[in-house]
């Protein structure tokens, strides 16, 4: 087990140690109003953590404080490790950012995209072209998500019982099948829709790979990396530092609520889209995997113009998010002038994101109110850590934002 430590003071990086007092004090104002039961955060420059604060509590009914080395369910922030995934086999000419989906997952070779309709009387027409593994790790494939409630198509995947994006019971591979049987909001590669993607990926670094996904991961990733507690379940001895789930009740406060199943062994559903568990030791280590473009402390895993491709504006003409109605399961600090990546959000327009950003700035965030992100251009990477799941969109990312800005005096 490795934990993360502050390595340098502030003022040596080139943070301004009083605003970092403030984002501090924020913080952990919301830990004593009962809106968060605890917190990590940490802000490193040129690769060493420069300020690093645990606050409140992992566990609010046994009393037991967030510590450098708890766990957290990541959920989303999963996703651009799935990517990594993918682009390893990409670079070893395994796997093809332009190959159809179908090559892989024959389930696929057929699509049919919504035209009008719901429920029973929901009609459909055959795609003009196949999903290209592209389109999975850019959410422009047509895939959704059942909870969203705003497509008919979105009601079809609760009728096949994917409420959750999984089928009680199914593995990951049984439930690509329900995702392929269903029909694509929209023609492959020409809106933006966050999605089940990830875990079609998932399952496509499975075949390519030959390995399940928890231990390719392990033996590609997390091994050469470091990241020494990451993966997708937690084993006997790591689940005293796994922090518990909170969700906001109506009328305010939070209460404990299930969250993803990580104890008790081997999950039977491997999650590409959200099911990692990882310390702030682990995500740190990963990000500055992904700022030194590809390279930690000797080991190289991707090349720097792979690490380029994976961090630059994807979407259709160049536009940000809010060109396609993005609707994210959790709240993003602002979708304009913010485009996307392979499995990450890229600010292409500094002066239009809600929230303080520089150009180029890339990360994502989990649905259980945590977020990472690199800045290339400040050399600066950020992580902050809890486990509550919002009832409504909150502040937390972007008041985040905001005083890290304030801290970076140079």
């Amino acid at each position: 087990m490795a934990q993360l430590r502050q390595e340098v003071d502030p003022d040596e990086a080139g943070l301004d140690p009083k605003a970092l007092s403030r984002l501090d004090r924020h913080f952990a104002g919301l830990v004593d109003e009962g809106r968060l039961p605890g917190f990590l955060v940490s802000v490193a420059r040129a690769g060493r953590v420069a300020h690093l604060t645990t606050h409140g509590l992992r566990d609010i009914a046994a009393g037991q404080p967030v510590e450098p080395d708890t766990l957290w369910r990541v959920y989303s922030m999963t996703k651009p490790v799935t990517a990594v995934a993918a682009l390893l086999l990409v670079e070893e000419g395994r796997l093809s950012l332009d190959d159809p989906v179908a090559d892989h997952l024959p389930a696929f070779a057929d699509p049919r995209v919504y035209v009008d309709g719901s429920g029973a009387d929901v009609r459909t027409r055959p795609a003009t072209g196949p999903i290209l593994v592209r389109h999975l790790m850019t959410h422009t494939s047509g895939l959704t998500f059942g909870f969203y409630h705003t497509h008919p198509v979105d009601a079809l995947y609760r009728e096949a019982g994917l409420e959750s994006s999984v089928r009680p019971g199914s593995d990951l591979a049984e439930t690509i099948e329900v995702y392929a049987s269903l029909p694509l909001q929209f023609e492959p590669g020409t809106q933006w829709n966050y999605s089940v993607a990830s875990n079609v990926l998932g399952r496509v670094v499975e075949v390519v790979s030959g390995q399940p996904l928890d231990v390719f991961c392990a033996e590609r990733i997390f091994g050469p990396l470091g990241m020494t507690d990451a993966g997708f379940h937690v084993t006997d001895e790591q689940a005293p530092r796994l922090s518990e789930m909170y969700g906001e009740k109506e009328g305010g406060g939070i209460e404990r609520i299930a969250g993803l199943p990580l104890r008790g062994g081997r999950p039977r559903f491997l999650s590409g889209s959200g099911g990692m568990a990882a310390s702030a030791h682990d995500y740190h280590r990963f990000m500055e995997f992904l700022r030194r473009r590809g390279e930690l402390d000797g080991v190289r895993l991707l090349a720097p113009r792979t690490l380029d491709l994976m961090t630059r504006n994807h979407l259709p003409g160049g536009a940000d998010l809010r060109a396609f109605g993005s609707r994210p399961a959790h709240d993003e600090p602002g979708n304009e002038g913010v485009g996307f990546g392979l499995n990450v959000s890229v600010v292409i327009d500094p002066s239009r994101t809600q929230a303080p950003s520089g150009l180029g700035a890339y990360g994502w965030s989990g649905v259980a109110t945590t977020t990472f992100w690199v800045d290339p251009g400040r050399d600066l990477t950020v992580q902050f850590m809890t486990q509550v799941r919002p009832r409504t969109s909150h502040t937390v990312f972007r008041d985040l934002k905001k005083f890290v800005h304030e801290a970076v005096s140079g």
